[in-house]
């Protein structure tokens, strides 16, 4: 019998709802994973093996009353610690929050626990979701489960990044110690960290979630989605995490698709963009690889493949880390050690003191890096010179999109630059660990719908992963095709179990 822990999110709910096993037996065998795991990849931050068998509880007590169950009765999963958890300390990884613990529930998690699902624990991510190593947590770095092979059959010892901000999230789905886990992206930190672990995840149209209740970092940028190990548990995850939401003025109040009953490999009639843009310079040659399969797989499965062009592309990066630190420096400036989490007081001092005492010890370095950029752009003397023309520029990167999906229905790109790197390897250099969201920041800017799927491993055996980027309120185009890309890689490899 296949062990619990290597079941896809939808063999669990239904093997609960068919009485093959328990909602508990899952817990129970989750729950153990997650204890046997987390001293080697760190990829919780605090574990709740009491929550995920209260649920399932629940459950099985429902089910033996003949009540009807959820949409994920019986599956716990984990909790990326950015969403507010009611009763659970939530830090956004961040020692200016430590011990916080919310008396309320975000809405994307209270959807969730509603559904039936439990709640292993809350996931470690990069500070603030600042990142895309998960090296800048106040709580220690994730490793990913994934090695390099050292060439004679055993494994290299140095520790690889996850991706960032939801390594934990993507380390936790790929070592198969949660079936799935929530995330949240602002410029790529869903798909860039599940490209690199080799699952799936996906970004929705900016509004689908609802960011109530889940630690803001950039607020026109947030996104909450869902991260597992297949499209299909992707669709079904999303399902049950959007939806209109009136404490959240930015959410969209239209109806939520049916979208894995909609899945459909058949891509007939589509038209695939390729933007020629992104064959930068010196690209990778396993990326580009990829890339070129990716075409084909979409080819075979039935699409048209046309040339587009998003010519503003190439300011896409310097526009993100302009608009995103400036309001981030907006958002955290709640943090004054006042209300809530932190507060360093030292002796004689007043007000001001105690803000910058607070926010010197709670804040990262990282989280004061952009900090300082935000303010800065923000500034009276040069809010024109930045803030003002990067919002101008991420209005063409938006036109770009749309102009390019009047001749295509979804557009097929790399995730990232290159598969999983070591940790510490460019923690040195914030620019180029910012180059690592090359690929995914246009399609956070222009707010559309974009997904990573696996797309098989490089040279040195690492996952690399294909993005899918969708026109507005078409996450079921972008599912579709990141289905058919599945079907055609059968992307099969694992981690080899070390920890």
């Amino acid at each position: 019998m296949t062990a619990l822990t290597d079941l896809t999110v939808t063999a669990l709910r239904d093997g609960v709802a068919q009485g093959e096993f328990t909602a508990t037996e899952v817990a129970t065998a989750f729950n153990a994973a997650v204890a046997e795991a987390q001293g080697a990849l760190n990829a919780f931050i605090v574990t709740t093996p009491e929550k995920a068998l209260d649920a399932a509880a629940r459950v099985d007590a429902d089910r033996a009353a003949g009540k009807p169950l959820g949409k994920l009765a019986g599956v716990p999963i984990g909790m990326k610690d950015l969403f507010a958890t009611q009763g659970t300390q939530t830090t956004a990884a961040s020692h200016i929050l430590e011990g916080f613990v919310p008396q309320y529930e975000s809405t994307v998690s209270q959807k969730l626990w509603d559904a039936g699902a439990g709640m292993l624990g809350k996931l470690n991510l990069d500070q603030f979701a600042m990142g895309s190593s998960n090296e800048t947590s106040a709580f220690g770095n994730v490793i990913s489960p994934w090695r390099r092979p050292d060439g004679q059959g055993g494994l290299d010892t140095a520790a690889l990044a996850p991706g960032g901000s939801s390594g934990g999230s993507s380390a936790a789905v790929a070592a198969r110690i949660v079936p799935a886990a929530t995330g949240t992206d602002t410029g790529g930190s869903i798909r860039q960290p599940a490209a690199f672990t080799g699952i799936s995840g996906i970004k929705p149209t900016y509004g689908r979630c609802s960011r109530w209740g889940i630690v803001a970092f950039a607020s026109s940028l947030d996104q909450a989605g869902p991260m597992a190990r297949d499209v299909a548990d992707c669709a079904l995850l999303l399902e049950t995490m959007a939806g209109f939401d009136p404490k959240d003025s930015t959410s969209l109040n239209l109806p939520v698709p049916d979208w894995s009953a909609a899945l459909s490999a058949d891509l007939r009639g589509k038209k695939v963009g390729i933007p020629r843009e992104y064959r930068i310079e010196g690209l990778n040659a396993d990326v580009a690889k990829s890339w070129d399969d990716g075409i084909a797989w979409l080819k075979d499965a039935g699409a048209e493949v046309v040339d587009v062009s998003l010519p503003h592309t190439k300011y896409a990066l310097p526009t993100y880390y302009i608009i995103a630190p400036a309001e981030a420096s907006s958002n955290l400036a709640r943090y004054d050690g006042v209300r809530y989490g932190l507060r360093d007081l030292p002796d004689h001092a007043g007000l001001q003191d105690m803000y910058a005492a607070t926010r010197a010890a709670g804040f990262g370095a990282e989280v004061k890096r952009r900090i300082l950029i935000g303010t800065y752009v923000l500034s009276a003397g040069f809010y024109d010179a930045y803030y003002t023309q990067a919002q101008k520029v991420r209005t063409l990167i938006a036109r770009d999109f749309t102009e390019a999906f009047a001749q295509c229905d979804v557009i097929l790109t790399p995730t990232a630059p290159s598969s999983a790197f070591a940790l510490g390897e460019k923690s040195a250099d914030p620019l180029e660990m910012y180059l690592n969201d090359v690929f995914s920041v246009p399609a956070s800017l222009a707010g559309l719908p974009a997904m990573s799927v696996p797309a098989g491993l490089d040279s040195t055996g690492l996952p690399l992963g294909l993005h899918l980027i969708g026109k507005p309120f078409d996450e079921q185009g972008v599912l579709n095709a990141g289905l058919a890309l599945e079907q055609r890689a059968a992307f099969t490899a694992r981690p080899k179990k070390w920890w």
